[in-house]
């Protein structure tokens, strides 16, 4: 397969999933980025910042601000001092977020289901093993110094 069907099979998979968050997001009346934040927040503890966020979801930094802010003013998250290091600012999910992250979940199981069907059990864990491949060597190279010479 090529590298633009790659990159457009990509986007078809975005694009599904956001159709299919969709009536979620207006029952609630949250913008799909917004929901995508808190539940990214919700489904990964470890990555609680909006620096995580970006680096992992590659939201513009403008957009994603303003999505943070409205989650803030709107009760769904809190932010706080990261005691390491007090100048990056935690973001947590609160009580009032968690009926939609309890639903959020749910959809995303489905989903899951969805997009993952006629794929064998074992067709999916080879995938996954490769997708963990590709990430590990992406670190690597993110480590790595490349100077113009190792482009030649």
């Amino acid at each position: 397969m090529s590298r633009k069907n790659n990159v457009s099979d990509f986007h078809s998979y975005m694009e599904a999933y956001e159709h299919y968050c969709k009536p979620l997001c207006r029952e609630i009346a949250m913008p799909q980025m917004a929901f995508d934040i808190l539940m990214f927040l919700a489904n990964n503890p470890d990555a609680c910042t909006a620096k995580d966020i970006n680096r992992r979801r590659g939201f513009k930094e403008n957009i994603l601000s303003v999505n943070i802010n409205k989650l803030v003013n709107e009760g769904y998250l809190e932010r706080s001092a990261v005691e390491e290091d007090r100048r990056k600012v935690r973001l947590e999910c609160t009580q009032k977020a968690q009926p939609i992250i309890e639903r959020g979940r749910r959809l995303q199981e489905r989903f899951s289901l969805l997009i993952r069907e006629g794929i064998t059990e074992e067709d999916f864990e080879v995938c996954q093993r490769c997708l963990d491949i590709v990430g590990q060597n992406a670190r690597k190279i993110l480590q790595t110094k490349i100077t113009s010479d190792d482009l030649k």
